[in-house]
Parts: C-alpha cells; sequence; structure tokens
C-alpha cells in the first residue's frame, strides 16, 4: 500500500533560485576559511606519517625517516592546496580529472613506498584516481546545468 512522502518542515521555497537550501549550514564563515587551510595541514601531516612508515619498514626512527615525513607532507600540502584553488575554476570534466590525478598520484607514491613493484603502485593509483574521478564527475555533472552553472 502506497503513503504520501512526509513534507518538509523547512518553511518557504527551496531550491537553486532561492539561494536557500533545505539544510542549514551550521559553521560561521571563519570555520569555513580556517577548514580549507587545516584540512590539507591534517590530511598533509597523516600522509608523510604514514610515507615514513612505509619507508622504515619497521625498524628504528631515524632523523633521516623523520625529514622525508616532513618533505612528504610539505609537498602534499602545497600540491593540495594548488590543486584545491585551480579545480574550481575548470569545467566539469578537467576539474573531475584534476582531483583524480592528484589522488591517483599520491596513491601512487605512496604504495611506492611500500616495496611493491612500480607497475602494482601505477596501476593502483590508476584505479583509484580513476575511481574517484568517475565519482567526482558524477557530483560536479549533476550539481551543474548545461551552461556550467553551479547549483548548492
Amino acid at each position: 500500500m502506497a503513503h504520501a512522502a512526509p513534507r518538509s518542515r523547512v518553511r518557504g521555497r527551496t531550491g537553486p533560485r532561492t539561494g536557500r537550501t533545505g539544510t542549514p549550514d551550521v559553521f560561521s564563515e571563519r570555520t569555513h576559511r580556517m577548514a580549507r587551510i587545516a584540512v590539507p595541514v591534517v590530511l598533509g601531516l597523516v600522509y608523510g606519517y604514514w610515507a615514513a612508515a612505509n619507508v622504515r619498514y619497521g625498524g628504528p626512527i631515524t632523523g633521516g625517516n623523520v625529514l622525508f615525513g616532513f618533505l612528504t607532507a610539505l609537498v602534499f600540502i602545497v600540491l593540495y592546496l594548488a590543486v584545491q584553488a585551480i579545480a574550481p575554476r575548470l569545467k566539469r570534466e578537467p576539474h573531475a580529472a584534476l582531483w583524480g590525478a592528484f589522488t591517483a598520484a599520491s596513491i601512487g607514491f605512496l604504495v611506492s613506498t611500500t616495496g611493491f613493484s612500480v607497475l602494482w603502485s601505477m596501476w593502483l593509483g590508476l584505479a583509484s584516481g580513476a575511481g574517484l574521478g568517475a565519482l567526482l564527475f558524477y557530483r560536479y555533472h549533476s550539481r551543474e546545468d548545461a551552461a556550467g552553472r553551479r547549483h548548492p
């Protein structure tokens, strides 16, 4: 037996033309600005630690290992911020492809530090980058109109 779907409790019209969406934004603009920097830094530090742990193969922590981890984290953060700044200016296909390429390179490098073959790290990086690129293309494609204007 079919039942009517419950109505939304949000009053007034919602949608791209009204400038309001059905979900409230609970964070302030200051929080969003801080998160645009904090997220890449935290991800970079985790990535650098992970790469350094892969290189040391369970051995003792050395100065060179710590330096490798911090340099890897620094490169990751700089590249993430560059992609974050450039990608929104692109159309949906290159936008998704840029994030996919960044993911592929990141995963490929991380796997290459484990001691597996270069071919395995390449294929794993390409598979993860292609998967994320396809997912993001669908997301961007479903949130833009034919002229390329983004909707929230």
